[in-house]
């Protein structure tokens, strides 16, 4: 039997949540490009894996779009995932926002809470990113990653290996590219933080990349390397 659209929307929001509840908090504690980058990953591989049984476990607007382009999910399924998604992270950010309040830094100082979770949004490197390349980055990094949830997941050639191997193109995505654009690939991981802190810096990037990214992915494998029933 069939999974509802309801419980499929539960399953997208808990697996959202998840990705940024971990993602600002693994950045909050300065843990490091590897360290963050795992943390992301991890989550992904988990949750991924978690909720694929019941909606697949996109967990990511991009996514959802490159399986739209391809072919693998309807108009009306596809708006339900994305309001699921955004919801997610952005529960999932005020929560942040109000455990993080009365935080303070190395010299005792309170740290606004709004602070600590617009740390925690990605966003481009200080110096030397202009607005295309940081679009080309994004672009590239959410191909890879749409991609690989084909040939891992979607395909009927596919390795059960679905979760982790999302999982790992996360992680490395962002080993390459969080220096460059925080490497979100996903405009959830952005907007819920964003919105819960008033960060809106560069906010367009991670829309139209990982979009345009997403449904390139979705136009190459979707619709011509994938497996005909």
């Amino acid at each position: 039997m069939q999974t509802s659209l309801g419980k499929q929307c539960v399953a997208e929001f808990i697996g959202t949540f998840a990705l940024i509840f971990v993602g600002v908090g693994a950045i909050y504690h300065n843990a490091g490009l590897l360290a963050i980058a795992l943390a992301h990953g991890l989550t992904i591989a988990v949750m991924v894996s978690a909720t694929g049984g019941i909606s697949g476990g996109q967990l990511n607007p991009a996514v959802t779009f490159g399986l739209l382009v391809g072919g693998q999910m309807d108009v009306r399924r596809s708006i339900a995932y994305w309001i699921a998604q955004l919801a997610g992270a952005t529960v999932a950010a005020f929560l942040l926002l109000f455990l993080f309040t009365g935080q303070v830094d190395p010299n005792n100082q309170p740290l606004p809470a709004a602070t600590i979770v617009a740390n925690g949004t990605p966003t481009l490197a200080p110096k030397g990113i202009t607005f295309l390349q940081a679009v080309i980055i994004e672009a590239v990094l959410t191909f890879f990653l749409v991609f690989v949830v084909y040939g891992s997941a979607v395909d009927g050639r596919a390795p059960k290996i679905g979760g982790l191997a999302i999982g790992l193109t996360v992680a490395l995505d962002i080993l390459f590219g969080g220096p460059f654009t925080g490497a979100a690939m996903n405009p959830a991981r952005v907007f819920g933080p964003a919105l819960a802190s008033g960060h809106w810096g560069g906010h367009l990037i991670y829309w139209i990349g990982p979009l345009l990214g997403g449904g390139l992915a979705g136009l190459i494998y979707g619709r011509f390397l994938i497996k005909q029933p």
